[in-house]
C-alpha cells in the first residue's frame, strides 16, 4: 500500500519550524529519507506514526486516514524510533512476548511462534533469556526491529538504525531488512547515504524541514552524470579551489586532499569522476541541484 503525504507542516512551541509543506508518495518496498542531522527526518517520522499531529496537511496509508482514524494505522504499523527504552532484568523472549500480547497477538500458541521465529530473524535465539538491557548497541537493535515486525505489520518505520553500529551489525541489519516482504511499505530514515544506496529502490532528500527531491537511485546518479569533477591538491591550496568551484566534499588521501566539485564542464586540472549517490546528496544539500 502506498502512503500519500500532502503539505505536512509543523511548528514546535519553542519556534522551530521542523516540516515545511513536505508532500511525498512513498510506495510500497524501501524508501529512503536522507538528510542531515536536524533536517525534519525524526519530526516527520513522528507524524507518520501518529505521535505527535501535524498543525497542517495530510497523511493517508491505503485507506486509512492517518490523523482521523490513528488506532486503525497502529494495529498496522511496526515503529523502530532512534531511541527506545527496555524494561530492566527482563529476558528477549519475555519482553517480546508481552510486546506481541499488546500488540493484541492473544493466542499464546501463536504468540509463541512468533516469538521465536522473530528472535531467529533477528539471530538473537542463542541470547533469547538474556536481559535485553545488557545488550550491545547492534543486539538491542536487532531486538528494536523484532519488536516493530512482530505484528506483521504493513507499514515499517525505522529511524537512523544503523547509526553507531559497526560494519557487521550494518550488515545483518541490512540483511533483515532486505527479508522483509516486498508487500511491506518501509521507511528509512537515515543520514548515512549508503544505507539508502544499498537497499532502496526510491528516496527523498530532505534538508531544514522541506523536501528538496524524491527520485530513485539510477535517476539520481543519471543526472550528476559528466557533472562530478576530482582533483588531488596539497591542503594549502583548497581555499583557492572552495574560491572558484562548486565544492561537494574534500577528503584527506596519503597526506594530500581530494577534492571533488560540481560542474557542467571539466575545470582546468581535473579529472572526471564517477559520481556517487553520495555526490548527488551533497549537491542537493549544497543547493548546486534545483
Amino acid at each position: 500500500m502506498d502512503l500519500t503525504i500532502e503539505n505536512v507542516s509543523k511548528t514546535y512551541p519553542n519556534g522551530v519550524e521542523a516540516l515545511k509543506n513536505v508532500s511525498l508518495k512513498i510506495p510500497t518496498g524501501m524508501f529512503g529519507l536522507l538528510g542531515p542531522n536536524g533536517a525534519g527526518k525524526s519530526s516527520l517520522m513522528r507524524t507518520i506514526a501518529t505521535l505527535q499531529n501535524p498543525d497542517t496537511g495530510a497523511l493517508v496509508f491505503g485507506n486509512i486516514n492517518i490523523l482521523k482514524d490513528q488506532e486503525d494505522l497502529r494495529k498496522t504499523l511496526g515503529y523502530l524510533p532512534q531511541e527506545f527504552g527496555v524494561y530492566p532484568k527482563i529476558s528477549a523472549i519475555d519482553l517480546l512476548d508481552y510486546l506481541a500480547t499488546l500488540k493484541g497477538i492473544t493466542d499464546p500458541k501463536e504468540r509463541k511462534e512468533r516469538v521465536l521465529s522473530f528472535l531467529n530473524l533477528t539471530n538473537l535465539s542463542a541470547h533469547k533469556d538474556k536481559s535485553v538491557n545488557t545488550y550491545s548497541g547492534g543486539m538491542k537493535q536487532r531486538f528494536g526491529i523484532a519488536q516493530a515486525l512482530i505484528a506483521q505489520p504493513k507499514l515499517l518505520i525505522v529511524d537512523e538504525p544503523t547509526a553507531g553500529l559497526d560494519p557487521e551489525e550494518r550488515l545483518r541489519f541490512y540483511n533483515i531488512l532486505s527479508e522483509i516482504g516486498s508487500d511491506v511499505t518501509v521507511i528509512l530514515s537515515t543520514h548515512i547515504v549508503s544505507d539508502v544506496a544499498d537497499l532502496c529502490q526510491n528516496f527523498a532528500i530532505i534538508n531544514e524541514g522541506r523536501v528538496l527531491v524524491q527520485t530513485t537511485p539510477k535517476e539520481g546518479l543519471a543526472e550528476i552524470e559528466g557533472k562530478i569533477w576530482s582533483i588531488t591538491i596539497e591542503k594549502k591550496n583548497v581555499p583557492e579551489i572552495e574560491s572558484k568551484y562548486k565544492v561537494i566534499n574534500t577528503r584527506y588521501t596519503m597526506g594530500m586532499i581530494a577534492v571533488k566539485v560540481f560542474s557542467d564542464h571539466c575545470p582546468e586540472g581535473f579529472t572526471e569522476s564517477i559520481p556517487t549517490l553520495e555526490d548527488y546528496y551533497f549537491s542537493h544539500i549544497k543547493g548546486y541541484l534545483k
